[in-house]
């Protein structure tokens, strides 16, 4: 027998009725396991074309090969340890808590399941934990094992509880707390906890309310002190998230304050240019800005200051301005009808500037187009009131020129009593009391022209007593006549004409002792023309010239009177004496008149003063220092003393 053959036998051929034709011929081995006959079954077949007759040779080298069941073996036995290390490691499979039916549940089953919920680690896991365990009743053999698990998990909810306070959820740590099992010990801390959570949180909802109520005021330094108080807050969420949402809400408002500051003053200052850019501004704060509400009552208030700015151009008479002002108010301002029914006003109010009655008849017909429902409804309605006025004015106020057009002081007489007839409630009341008062300046005027030709005929006669007929004849023009002022101009000129009169030869006589050398007779002369008169100015400023000549030779004459004094205490000789005499020429070279004689006197007795002192320092060194001392700077002797003063003090050891 060969190798080969010692592992399998050479089976026979079936025969063809067995098989059939053109079937492969099997060579089935014993207690061969399925792996190993799956794997030579699998190995891909293809019949010789020759014969079939060659199969079974061609099969047994297929079988024979030693390397292909080497490796077949060491794949089916580790497969197959494989296998079974995996059966005994295999982890039996969780229950499936949701599907059970609890009436009917092991309390073992309760705990596991009860675990299992509590390893997820949330409020609501471990509640249905707690569920499941503590429905035990009180002498079932766990429920020591329960109440611990309960206790412990009811700690958790607690903790979480707590997390969710402090993470901002008020209401879900409220009713976490409250759904811990009355007999926990924690239960009786819970209400306790509760009343403490509301506490923190409604005073930092308080907190929270008074900085807004602050910003709203624009009171931004009290509302960022009032907004760190959050900062002491015994949360979390208040302490960070809501108080630095607040901190951003206070700096976003304190720009929208500065934004809706200077609309404000923009507005103040007026023009409109100013009020588009302060509704500009303040249409840039955004809805959630707590100045938002101010801003938009803002807005109409500045849109109404430019309706007030269109009425001002009316009351120029400027229709064009006011209505250019009226196409500019903003859509924002909210105007939208008063602005409509206030330019059908401000055409109907350039109607009645023609002063014609058809006109102001139009102005009435459009302004009653405004129905009461407007905002200017009013105002048209007191305009309507007053056109219907104007008209009878009007029409009164044409008779009373027609009646006064010839110009008569009876023509103008019966106009201004026309005219008087508009009533002082009358709108067109100052326009009828100004025409009254041009009526009678014309009566006045015609009354009083006569008077003042009659004193201009008077005065040029050019005398006095011509000058004040004329000045009387003037004078009977009285105050509040339309040509008073004419006459008091003239009756002033006439008076300085008198008084020049009256007054030249007084003057004239005062000159001519002041060129006489009489300075004193001609002021003294001179001041008899009294203040008021033509001639005052002229008489004053002579005046001030003479006296002025007279100080002068009053202190030349004082001046000679001290120079005599001084020289007299010179020839003495005496030291002191010449000092004196010294200080006094000191003084006089200021005076015009004996400058030049107060200097050489001064040098002349300030060389004798030195001559005294050398005499004297041969025997009196201290007394020759004193003296040379009182020789002034300004004396051509001085440098010589000073000099001969330092020699001696060297000598004195001074």
């Amino acid at each position: 027998m060969t190798r080969d053959q010692g592992i399998f036998k050479h089976q026979p051929r079936k025969p063809p009725g067995q098989g059939g034709e053109g079937q492969r011929t099997r060579h089935p081995v014993r207690s061969r396991p399925a792996s190993v006959r799956q794997a030579v079954e699998s190995i891909p077949y293809s019949p010789p074309e020759s014969s079939i007759e060659d199969e079974p040779s061609r099969w047994q080298r297929w079988l024979y090969n030693w390397k292909l069941w080497l490796a077949v073996t060491v794949a089916l036995f580790t497969g197959s340890g494989a296998l079974a290390l995996l059966m005994l490691l295999k982890i039996p499979g969780l229950p499936n808590c949701p599907a059970i039916f609890w009436p009917l549940a092991s309390a073992s089953l309760r705990f596991e399941c009860a675990r299992l919920a509590a390893s997820k680690q949330t409020t609501k896991d471990y509640l249905e934990a707690i569920a499941l365990i503590d429905s035990l009743p009180p002498d079932h053999p766990m429920r020591e094992e329960a109440n611990r698990l309960v206790e412990e998990w009811s700690q958790d909810v607690l903790r979480l509880a707590e997390e969710d306070f402090n993470a901002g959820k008020l209401e879900a740590a409220i009713a976490s707390a409250r759904r811990i099992p009355s007999q926990v010990s924690a239960h009786r801390l819970i209400e306790e906890r509760i009343k403490h959570w509301q506490t923190v949180w409604a005073e930092a909802e308080e907190i929270y309310k008074q900085s807004e109520t602050f910003l709203r005021q624009q009171n931004f330094q009290q509302a960022f002190s009032n907004a760190v108080r959050l900062l002491e807050v015994e949360n979390r969420y208040w302490r960070t998230t809501k108080f630095d949402e607040l901190s951003s809400r206070i700096t976003v408002t304190r720009e929208d304050g500065r934004k809706l500051g200077r609309a404000r003053r923009l507005a103040d200052d007026g023009g409109l240019k100013n009020l588009l850019e302060a509704i500009k501004l303040a249409e840039s704060i955004r809805p959630e800005s707590y100045l938002y509400e101010a801003a938009q009552k803002a807005i109409p208030t500045f849109g109404r200051k430019m309706i007030e700015m269109a009425q001002a151009a009316l009351d120029r008479r400027d229709l064009k301005e006011a209505l250019n002002i009226l196409d500019k108010v903003p859509a924002a301002a909210n105007l939208k009808d008063e602005v409509r029914d206030f330019t059908i006003l401000a055409n109907a109010q350039s109607q009645v500037w023609q002063n014609t009655i058809p006109a102001v008849e139009e102005a009435i017909s459009q302004a009653q187009r405004i129905g009461s429902s407007s905002p200017v409804y009013g105002k048209a309605q007191r305009l309507i009131t007053r056109w219907q006025l104007e008209i009878e004015a009007i029409a009164q106020l044409e008779k009373a020129r027609f009646i006064a057009q010839t110009g008569s002081v009876d023509a103008l007489t019966a106009g201004i009593a026309e005219a008087n007839l508009v009533g002082r409630a009358n709108p067109r009341w100052d326009e009828a009391q100004q025409q009254i008062r041009r009526w009678r300046a014309q009566i006045e005027t015609i009354q009083d022209r006569p008077i003042l030709e009659q004193a201009d005929q008077l005065a040029s006669g050019g005398d006095i007593l011509s000058l004040q007929a004329a000045i009387a004849q003037a004078d009977q023009i009285g105050q509040g006549r339309s040509l008073y002022q004419e006459a008091r101009g003239k009756v002033e000129k006439w008076t300085a004409q008198v008084q020049r009169i009256q007054d030249e030869p007084i003057l004239l006589q005062a000159r001519e002792y002041a060129n006489a050398g009489d300075l004193r007779g001609a002021v003294n002369l001179a001041r008899q023309i009294r203040s008021g008169r033509s001639l005052y100015g002229e008489a004053q400023a002579d005046i001030r010239r003479w006296q002025a000549r007279l100080d002068e030779e009053a202190a030349n004459a004082q001046a000679i009177a001290a120079m005599q004094e001084a020289r007299q205490l010179a020839n003495s000789g005496s030291p002191t004496a010449l000092a004196s005499a010294i200080q006094a020429a000191e003084r006089l070279t200021a005076s015009n008149v004996l400058q030049g004689e107060a200097t050489l006197a001064l040098n002349e007795w300030s060389q004798q003063l030195l001559q005294v002192a050398k005499s004297q320092a041969n025997y009196d060194l201290p007394g020759a220092i004193a003296i040379a001392q009182k020789i002034p700077s300004r004396a051509a002797a001085h440098s010589e003393a000073q000099q001969l003063i330092e020699t001696w003090k060297r000598t004195l050891g001074l």
